[in-house]
């Protein structure tokens, strides 16, 4: 009376485990990703530092009253990751559910190589710099996760003999 397990092939399991990630990614937080913008990657940190971990609307805020040049990209991206967070979570209400920034980094993209002219027939190299920048939206309030398994305690260590000193053996 032995079963007989059948196999699934090797491709069958890879293919549900795309299947199961690609499900995954279909709710919970929204990336937009903003690609070769002609400032410096440290300019456009400066900004990025500012929101993150921000809730959406005092970033929004933030962003729409500084001065520099990126923050006006950056106020663009936010809005694009808001909808594609809307998109994805199209059940539940963008009112409630209290969006922060949770990630946003800044890459140096490509750099374009330029001469300048200087003095005595020479010429220097100016480096006109771009950047892309990655941001990432979530909601505040933490989905409802598995429990942990609980990990094996480690057994208590044995307790050392300490050797009696002279004033204890004299008393």
């Amino acid at each position: 009376m032995e079963e007989t397990v059948k196999k699934t092939k090797r491709s069958v399991v890879k293919r549900a485990k795309l299947e199961a990630i690609k499900e995954a990614a279909k709710t919970g937080p929204a990336t937009a990703y903003l690609k070769d913008v002609p400032s410096s990657p440290r300019k456009m940190r400066l900004v990025a530092d500012m929101i993150r971990g921000v809730r959406v609307n005092q970033a929004l805020n933030m962003l729409k009253y500084e001065a520099k040049y990126s923050s006006q990209k950056l106020e663009k991206l936010l809005l694009s990751a808001i909808s594609n967070w809307s998109i994805k979570n199209s059940d539940k209400k963008l009112e409630e559910a209290d969006l922060i920034v949770k990630e946003i980094f800044v890459d140096g993209g490509r750099q374009l190589k330029r001469l300048r002219p200087a003095p005595q027939g020479r010429a220097h190299r100016i480096r006109k710099r771009s950047n892309h920048v990655t941001l990432v939206v979530d909601s505040m309030t933490p989905a409802v996760e598995k429990p942990a398994a609980k990990k094996a305690e480690k057994p208590a260590k044995k307790a050392t003999k300490k050797k009696a000193t002279e004033k204890e053996t004299k008393e």
